[in-house]
């Protein structure tokens, strides 16, 4: 698939499976399931058709997994980063010692002071290392690391879960779990 086309039609599913599932006509099943006939008609249906083996490509070729089939290939979610009210029938992780968070440094008085926050979505998404945390970062400007003590949050009874993609979520991290990097 054409790389501009491919991104497009990420973009839109991103959108409707994470934030506006209702403005293509879906609703998402618990743990923001959709099934892939819905999904393909809705597609076709808003001027973006989509073939069973494109989606599959999307799906297999992005490097952040934003989606994911379920076990029988029948459904398809996004990952993580929704608005919309869902749970993603995720368990709570114990994660490892340190987690990292990128972002640009017109946020970071805010951070300084309040810490992360989830914002308008369900959690605080962190990155199992810098190199991912600083490509998250980038979509900002020039990127800001932080190392978040994972661990002693853990152990302060935090509560970790960690998407099918490797993304560790959390309700928020208090300033005083966060260094710069």
């Amino acid at each position: 698939m054409d790389p501009k086309l491919a991104l497009r039609r990420s973009k839109f599913l991103s959108q409707h499976l994470r934030h506006q599932p209702e403005a293509i006509g879906l609703t998402l099943a618990p743990g923001g399931w959709v099934l892939m006939a819905d999904l393909l008609a809705a597609c076709a249906a808003h001027g973006q058709p989509l073939t069973r083996d494109e989606l599959e490509e999307l799906v297999e070729d992005s490097d952040k997994q934003r989606f994911a089939f379920d076990e029988t290939g029948q459904r398809l979610r996004a990952q993580q980063g929704h608005s919309v009210e869902i749970d993603l029938q995720l368990a709570p992780a114990e994660p490892p010692a340190v987690l990292f968070h990128g972002t640009g440094p017109a946020a970071l008085p805010a951070i300084r002071r309040e810490g992360l926050l989830k914002m308008s979505r369900h959690h605080v998404h962190l990155s199992p290392d810098e190199a991912t945390a600083r490509r998250v970062g980038q979509r900002r400007g020039q990127p800001l690391l932080l190392a978040v003590d994972a661990a002693a949050l853990h152990r302060a009874g935090g509560v970790f879960y960690r998407s099918g993609n490797g993304v560790w979520l959390i309700e928020a991290v208090p300033p005083a779990y966060l260094r710069e990097l």
